[in-house]
């Protein structure tokens, strides 16, 4: 879809309705996205009505808005996916490399997720990693895509991680749950967080495990990232849970990975993507460290 298909989209928009000015094509792995003046237009990519329920999006976003980390919705229509919010002008989407090079971006992150999670937001969806494993499932079933040699023995060794996290189960709080690098929008003194199209009642260790394997930390990223978050050194139980995600947010989105090969999405290698986010699961699940981490977390 060209600008002139987006422009055809601003009719229908109240918000945009009158707007003749430049559209300017914004990244995005499966929607499309365009700078409409002080407006962002997001338009969902083919086949994200299977897996994506976008009146949950809806609400999650004015809610993540109101909570301040998110910018202001403006337009959201369950039925076509359209969304417009607020551009956030000075902010630098964000990147692997940038995380890298932008000081202090990990702790701004952290800082967002710690806004987020204290907020009291709820959620309407409840982002539970094995239930969406089966779901992915069930979608790539009806698929001619192969999945990974060995997924489903990881999955079964899994369930070692999925009884030591319910030991000690922390409160659901509202996570982004998809908080991929150009999910973040930086203006050096603040850290926005947008697409809130995975989002859901979830751990708040999650968003931490899954930024960490996103952004490609280190281990300088992780602790700056860690010490804003819990204000301090964080416990063995909390950084072993966010080893732990770090390996499960690989298991999930390998799948999410197929399904993007199965609806032809052009914007990537997704066999390459999936098969080398399950090899880098299954590398950390077999290491002694991981094993250390899973104690941890057993023993809160």
């Amino acid at each position: 879809m060209g600008t002139d298909e987006a422009r055809a989209k601003l009719a229908v928009i109240p918000v945009l309705a009158g707007y003749t000015g430049p559209l300017e094509r914004l990244g995005g792995l499966t929607n499309l996205v365009f700078k409409a003046g002080d407006y962002c237009l997001r338009i969902p990519g083919k086949g994200t009505e299977e897996y994506i329920n976008r009146a949950n999006e809806a609400i999650a976003a004015r809610e993540a808005a109101i909570a301040g980390v998110s910018p202001e919705v403006l337009h959201a229509d369950a039925a076509s996916g359209l969304m417009v919010t607020r551009y956030i002008a000075g902010a630098e989407t964000m990147s692997p490399e940038k995380f890298r090079e932008r000081q202090g971006s990990p702790a701004r992150a952290a800082e967002a997720f710690r806004k987020l999670h204290a907020s009291g937001a709820v959620f309407p969806f409840r982002f539970e990693l094995f239930w969406m494993i089966d779901d992915y499932l069930k979608v790539l079933s009806t698929r001619d895509v192969a999945l990974p040699a060995g997924y489903h023995d990881v999955v079964r060794e899994a369930e070692s991680v999925r009884s030591a996290l319910a030991v000690r189960p922390l409160p659901l709080v509202a996570c982004h749950c998809d908080p991929l690098c150009e999910n973040f929008l930086d203006t050096g003194e603040r850290m926005w967080i947008v697409d809130w199209e995975y989002s859901g009642m979830n751990d708040p260790l999650w968003d931490l495990g899954d930024l960490s394997v996103e952004g490609k930390f280190d281990a300088a990223q992780d602790e700056e990232l860690m010490r804003a978050y819990f204000g301090g050194e964080a416990r063995p139980a909390e950084r072993g849970r966010i080893v732990i995600y770090k390996a499960m947010c690989d298991l999930l989105w390998t799948l999410w990975g197929l399904i993007q090969l199965a609806n032809e999405n052009p914007v990537d290698d997704f066999r390459a993507y999936a098969d080398g986010r399950f090899a880098r699961c299954k590398a950390l699940m077999e290491t002694e460290e991981f094993s250390r981490h899973l104690a941890a977390v057993r023993k809160g």
